[in-house]
């Protein structure tokens, strides 16, 4: 009896035990749940703040998961394309060509929706987007990639009314720029009469600057007409060679004067012909020898190089002039950009030599490019593209 009494209290005390062990396990899940509940609805709250700022980004966003496919499209994507989301979403790139609003932008992406770094597409009238795509990671694994839409509409208005006001300036200025030109003429002609020498030189000092307004007016018509996608006109097949030497002989005078030794080196045999617009071709090579004369101290080596790379025309010309400082280097293709050190040597330039060079050789279809070290001169490169579908027809010339 005695020993019975005694189970039994050793089980009422295990069974306490156990029910105060599930109360504290009960009590403990209930404190996990409410952990976990909470977090969900952290990660909710921030999921909803995360939709909110894509859905009323400025800027559209489409994102494409690994396989291609459309998954999201905020608000401002759909209104730029005119389309509803559901229309999209869960959409190929393929299938996407089939919405002619989105033409446009498929096209620019292409199948394997490529990188795209500051591209434009006009969308229809005043809608001009500039695109951006950014391949999106997670743990080293690509899973998509993210598409943005920048409205650069009201940018491109400035640009073109700015264009349009420099355009019609400088046409109105180059009229009497240029009666005052011959009128200068005539004077230092002595078709008014005799003149002074004293009189000469004053007449002469106003020519001159007279001639530089007028290249500057020259060359901002040519910017305004590199903005307006209207500088090229007169592309024909040719050779690069006498174009080249062309530009050498109307500088020999200036290259004797300041005692450069310039030397012109072009590879073996023929060099294949080129579609190119010789008059603007002329330009880049007049620019750069111009300034390669320019900022080389007398006694200074030019050295001129044509000729063939694989499937391209390649022009270099190397100074040992002035050269360009590490940190100007970056915008040296840019309009109105003079380098510090060349400033501090000649006052006279425009800054857009340079600027109106690349848009020529870009327009081409080539590229252009420099090296340089201060004080120990600059070499600039620019090829041009020899296309093979072109080779029978080459051959008639």
């Amino acid at each position: 009896m005695k020993k019975r009494k005694q189970i039994e209290k050793k089980l009422s005390s295990s069974k306490k035990l156990v029910a105060k062990e599930v109360k504290e396990e009960r009590l403990a899940l209930l404190n996990m749940l409410e952990d976990i509940d909470e977090a969900r609805k952290i990660v909710e709250e921030e999921k909803e703040k995360t939709e909110a700022i894509i859905t009323n980004f400025t800027d559209g966003l489409l994102f494409f998961d690994k396989k291609g496919k459309l998954s999201l499209i905020n608000l401002q994507a759909s209104s730029f394309f005119k389309v509803k989301s559901e229309e999209v979403i869960g959409k190929s790139i393929l299938e996407l060509t089939k919405i002619p609003n989105l033409l446009p932008l498929v096209e620019l992406l292409g199948k394997e929706i490529k990188g795209i770094f500051r591209k434009e597409i006009e969308i229809r009238e005043n809608l001009v987007l500039e695109v951006n795509t950014i391949p999106t990671m997670k743990a080293e694994e690509k899973i998509g990639n993210l598409v943005i839409l920048h409205d650069i509409t009201r940018e491109r208005i400035i640009e073109r009314i700015k264009t349009e006001f420099v355009s019609l300036a400088a046409h109105q200025l180059r009229t009497p720029l240029s009666a005052i030109k011959w009128t200068m003429k005539m004077l230092l002609e002595g078709d008014l009469g005799p003149i002074t020498d004293e009189q000469r030189e004053f007449i002469n000092k106003t020519y001159q600057s007279n001639e530089r307004m007028i290249e500057l007016i020259n060359d901002l018509l040519d910017v305004a007409r590199i903005e307006e996608g209207k500088y090229l006109y007169k592309p024909v097949f040719t050779n690069i060679e006498p174009i080249v030497k062309f530009v050498i002989n109307s500088f020999k005078q200036e290259i004797e004067d300041r005692k450069i030794k310039l030397e012109f080196k072009k590879s073996f045999g023929v060099l294949p012909k080129a579609k190119v617009d010789i008059e603007k071709i002329r330009l880049v090579i007049q620019n750069l020898l111009e300034n390669a004369v320019k900022y080389t101290k007398p006694g200074g080596d030019v050295t001129v190089s044509l000729k063939q790379i694989k499937d391209k025309i390649e022009f270099s010309i190397k100074d040992t002039g002035v050269g360009i400082s590490q940190d100007q280097q970056k915008r040296i293709f840019t309009k109105f950009f003079r380098a510090a050190n060349v400033v501090r040597m000649e006052t006279d330039g425009s800054g857009l030599g340079l600027f109106i060079a690349k848009n020529i050789v870009e327009a081409h279809g080539g590229r252009i490019w420099f090296e340089s070290e201060e004080e120990k001169g600059t070499t600039f490169y620019f090829n041009l593209p020899i296309k093979e579908e072109f080779g029978e027809f080459l051959k008639e010339f």
